[in-house]
């Protein structure tokens, strides 16, 4: 039995101190990000009350034991729209930045490995695209789709990854022309790969770890960026509960019924929260790691 349990043992105790060994930031936001996910994947099996149902109470009910964050002007349960709305917030958030970390860091790579005219087009009508303010750009591309489109998930991940790829590709540009003059890369060139194997086998996996945390900060502003979008109206539709969309729709009532407006404000504000330390203790660990 004591050959069986040592090895467990030392594994465990192995585990444990990689883990204390982490920084604070990273281990605190990955705890949190966890407890949302959880929530996201559970929460519409044990949440009260359907999203959508009205009526379960009267409007602008106080806080109590039948409703734990009162209902809103409909009669629907508060906590139970945060609770749903967590997997929206989620997925909007996590698919749009995943999607600008994607073309913008394939571009960025692309654009400081071929250089030339195709890097200095490119970068400037990136430059032209940062230059608007991120609002303005996001709803001159909602227009441009049209009102049938209005509110539609895919448009709101396509305009969060178009808002944000340029910023990507700068990073990822900065990154590509450190890695064109490695060996590693002029051997590739020697071999007569192409650029975009030589982009696909070489630099990405050396510019992984900043396309990391490039993920992790673009993270952390989406959910925020998705929640002015429905505050303004043009995000998501009602009855959805996008927590932007619930404080749009009870800013009204912020003096006689707090809770309706600041259940989903602080719902965003922790997730928020969770992401920025989860991006802060993973640029940690990156940059440790390149100092060994």
């Amino acid at each position: 039995m004591t050959t069986v349990t040592a090895p467990n043992r030392r594994s465990m105790s192995e585990t444990f101190a990689r883990t204390r060994r982490l920084p604070a930031p990273l281990l605190a936001g990955s705890i949190i990000l966890i407890f949302y996910l959880v929530i996201a994947l559970t929460g519409r099996f044990w949440a009260p009350y359907d999203f959508a149902k009205t009526s379960t109470g009267r409007p602008f009910t106080p806080p109590g034991v039948e409703h734990l964050f009162g209902t809103d002007q409909l009669g629907r349960d508060i906590f139970s729209r945060v609770v749903h709305g967590t997997d929206d917030v989620l997925f909007l958030s996590l698919t749009s930045t995943l999607l600008s970390t994607f073309i913008g860091g394939t571009l960025g790579l692309l654009s400081g490995f071929i250089g030339g005219w195709f890097d200095q087009l490119l970068m400037r009508l990136f430059d032209a695209m940062i230059s608007i303010p991120f609002i303005v750009l996001a709803l001159l591309i909602i227009a441009a789709a049209g009102p049938e489109n209005s509110g539609s998930y895919p448009l709101l991940i396509m305009v969060v990854a178009v808002v944000y790829a340029p910023r990507t590709a700068r990073m990822a540009r900065a990154v590509a022309i450190d890695l064109v003059t490695r060996d590693f890369v002029t051997v590739a060139r020697s071999r007569g790969e192409s650029a975009w194997s030589i982009v696909r086998r070489e630099l990405t996996p050396n510019a992984l770890g900043v396309l990391l945390v490039e993920f992790g900060v673009r993270a952390g502003y989406a959910p925020i960026f998705i929640g002015s979008l429905s505050f303004l109206g043009f995000g998501v539709r009602p009855p959805i509960p996008e927590w932007g969309l619930m404080i749009s729709e009870n800013r009204s009532a912020i003096i006689s019924a707090p809770a309706s407006v600041f259940a989903p404000a602080i719902a965003l504000a922790v997730l928020v929260i969770g992401l920025n330390l989860f991006t802060d203790g993973l640029s940690r660990v990156y940059g440790r790691a390149n100092t060994q």
